[in-house]
């Protein structure tokens, strides 16, 4: 399903649900998932979490993170702060695809207000069996964002 080494997860408090519905599911698959939190539910500022596996990815090869927030959009823009992640809020398997294929995606940002688990669930598995193209054209523009 996936060539990636590793799957770093997190979420702040209003995704902690879904994340835990889909720490599972990864672990149903043999996927080698690391959980940088939260732990609990309790209240918990997205930046923080973002910038725990947003370091991660920047220190890992063929590693990629999974965010998720309320909307996704938080993580997602928290995450992109940093030179070498390409954070992608997805709400759907095509927007995974493309984010994969053509941006070469690192990490997945979520949404747990936005999407049901089954749909969720969905997106993951597109995002993590889809390969980045790595045409030219592709390549020149990823190296534009992280001038």
């Amino acid at each position: 399903m996936t060539n990636f080494k590793k799957i770093y997860i997190g979420s702040d408090h209003a995704g902690f649900e879904l994340k835990q519905d889909i720490k599972t599911y990864l672990e149903t698959m043999s996927l080698d998932i690391e959980d940088v939190g939260i732990f609990s539910p309790k209240t918990t500022d997205y930046p923080d979490i973002a910038k725990i596996v947003a370091k991660k990815i920047q220190r890992g090869h063929g590693v990629v993170g999974i965010l998720i927030c309320g909307t996704g959009i938080g993580m997602s823009m928290a995450a992109n702060r940093f030179k070498g992640v390409r954070g992608a809020g997805c709400t759907s398997e095509i927007m995974a695809e493309f984010s994969r294929k053509h941006n070469d995606a690192n990490i997945l940002c979520l949404g747990s207000r936005i999407l049901n688990q089954v749909l969720a669930k969905q997106i993951i598995k597109r995002f993590l069996e889809t390969e980045f193209e790595a045409e030219d054209r592709h390549k020149r523009r990823i190296k534009k964002m992280d001038r």
